[in-house]
């Protein structure tokens, strides 16, 4: 959980592992929810939270906190991250945020990004499958240069083994159908955005 908008979505279950990224130890704890461990620099916190388990680093430092944060997990053996309050206020962070999405995918796991109503995740050479019924848009980014053998299927707009460049952004604005929806990429990493949250997927 970072310092962002909160989604109003997240409801953890008893085997989740919850880990608040400065600010959001506080919205985490406003809404009764008390993190497993609480990282950063806390200067959006503005304290160092009394929790028993507390990693503070220095305000100069390499990486963002949710970047600790979801290296954190990783290192707890994690590889499924459901991530909010990643989204809104400075647009620095939230494009830190979507990277981070695609450090996920370099370390063989797998991240979503929750907003009020959109989602953000990353696919890297693999596929990502939304479940029958999806509604809303969804729209298609290359993460690289280039991410090639793009797959699009059971959208409004398919592709089959095409080409997407960073510099284009021709897979913005595609439509679900309802149908089981299908995006896949052979080489490279994709950043996936969708609005409306009916959609359900699968890695």
């Amino acid at each position: 959980m970072g310092a962002g908008e909160y989604s109003g979505l997240i409801k953890p279950e008893p085997e989740d592992y919850i880990i608040a990224a400065d600010g959001g130890y506080e919205l985490l704890t406003s809404i009764g929810i008390m993190p497993d461990l609480v990282v950063g620099d806390f200067d959006s916190l503005g304290r160092v939270p009394e929790h028993p388990n507390v990693l503070a680093y220095p305000a100069e430092k390499d990486d963002t906190d949710m970047m600790i944060a979801v290296n954190q997990g990783i290192e707890r053996g994690y590889n499924v991250f459901i991530i909010d309050g990643a989204l809104g206020g400075r647009l620095d962070h939230t494009v830190a945020n979507i990277q981070t999405l695609t450090h996920l995918t370099h370390r063989g796991a797998q991240g979503v990004i929750l907003g009020h109503d959109m989602c953000i995740t990353a696919v890297r050479e693999g596929t990502v499958c939304f479940m029958p019924g999806a509604e809303g848009t969804v729209s298609v980014f290359s993460a690289g240069d280039n991410a090639d053998g793009v797959t699009l299927k059971g959208l409004k707009y398919t592709l089959d083994n095409a080409s997407l460049s960073f510099d284009n952004p021709i897979g913005v604005s595609n439509e679900f159908i309802g149908a089981e929806a299908i995006i896949a990429v052979k080489k490279g990493t994709l950043i996936i955005i969708w609005n409306g949250l009916t959609a359900q997927l699968r890695f």
